[in-house]
């Protein structure tokens, strides 16, 4: 397999949990795949040890990304205002 090549993240867990099924061999998966036997037993390694995040509190963590409540409702009440004036301006009752 040559250097540098980047696998999905899909295509990762699909090695690995062919790996953890434990049908095959480590060798057998290698030929399947075309991946060399130590990089599918790192995967597998590292699939083991992220198994415990899945069924952790999911609330105590941070969500994947924050969202800055202040900012979208003053961006609401900007709009608002902004409506009401053009309403108006046109003639149009609220």
């Amino acid at each position: 397999m040559p250097k540098g090549i980047n696998h999905s993240a899909c295509f990762k867990a699909k090695i690995a949990l062919a790996a953890m099924k434990e049908d095959k061999t480590l060798s057998e998966l290698s030929q399947e795949f075309k991946i060399h036997p130590s990089q599918i037993a790192k995967w597998k390694s590292h699939a083991v040890k992220e198994l415990a995040n899945l069924f952790e509190a999911g609330r105590s963590r941070k969500p994947a990304v924050e969202i800055d409540t202040e900012a979208l409702y003053a961006q609401i009440g900007k709009l608002q205002s902004q409506l009401e004036f053009l309403k108006k301006k046109m003639g149009i009752g609220s």
